[in-house]
């Protein structure tokens, strides 16, 4: 029955048929009639894992909206090389526009948050450092940690079928981040013994920014500082969610309540 389901998915108005085919990001702007030489971690995937040979389908995508459809020309050395055919201006972006305040969690916790908040349909995801985060990173260590997180989001939207890529902003200090100026967006703060529902909430309008606490949560201080700065606390059952858990069930009842689900 699931496979009938999903089979339904994937060729309802051809939305997903693409899905069949392996999809690549590639950062560099793409145009079709020109080859593009994949990188070293792409032409591997394909090659070497997935074994794809000359002439086989692939989809390629640089983040700007829409997908490109070619035919791998060479498979050498200095990578495989596709020939880009068609251009289709997919999108399957969500109409609800939401950023994820996410405190970082240990180990692959985080990875697993970012791989699925993407799939959840996240805007962009701003990594922050509380009080209570245990995992402390800074200068290139956090460089780098920044970095392999904009990986993890990029596999992502190739696993998930997203044409436009969320940026992973550079870590920062919580109360660093609050006192920055920025546009004005609807806030939620995620709080276990916060008086309102999430579903009790208005419909948004505009943009909205989502914001989980480390693994002990935000200290009293912290989420004095939140209110302060207009976020309005919420609750999710009266379960204590996990952080890596929190936020992604946030972002999936938003999409349920007033998003694309």
């Amino acid at each position: 029955m699931i496979v009938r389901i999903c089979e339904s998915q994937a060729s309802m108005n051809g939305r997903l048929s693409t899905m069949r085919s392996p999809r690549v990001y590639h950062r560099e702007r793409l145009q079709v009639g020109r080859d593009v030489c994949l990188d070293e971690a792409s032409s591997h995937h394909l090659g070497r894992v997935l074994r794809l040979k000359i002439g086989d389908e692939v989809v390629l995508f640089d983040g700007t909206g829409g997908e490109h459809h070619g035919a791998i020309r060479t498979i050498e050395r200095a990578g495989v090389r596709v020939r880009l055919t068609r251009f289709d201006d997919i999108e399957r972006e969500s109409s609800l526009q939401v950023g994820l305040l996410q405190a970082v969690s240990a180990g692959e916790r985080m990875e697993f948050t970012l791989q699925k908040a993407v799939e959840l349909g996240v805007g962009w995801v701003q990594p922050l450092s509380t009080r209570r985060t245990k995992v402390r990173l800074e200068g290139e260590r956090a460089e780098r940690r920044v970095a392999h997180w904009q990986r993890v989001v990029n596999a992502a939207c190739e696993q998930c079928g997203r044409n436009r890529v969320p940026e992973v902003r550079p870590l920062v200090e919580f109360t660093t981040w609050l006192a920055e100026p920025r546009q004005s967006a609807h806030r939620l703060v995620l709080q276990p013994t916060a008086p309102q529902r999430l579903s009790e909430l208005g419909a948004p309008t505009g943009s909205m920014e989502l914001l989980a606490g480390a693994e002990a949560g935000l200290t009293d201080e912290e989420m004095e500082l939140a209110l302060h700065y207009e976020f309005t606390p919420v609750r999710l059952g009266p379960r204590v969610l996990r952080t890596e858990t929190a936020g992604l069930a946030a972002l999936a009842a938003l999409q349920a309540l007033w998003g694309d689900f």
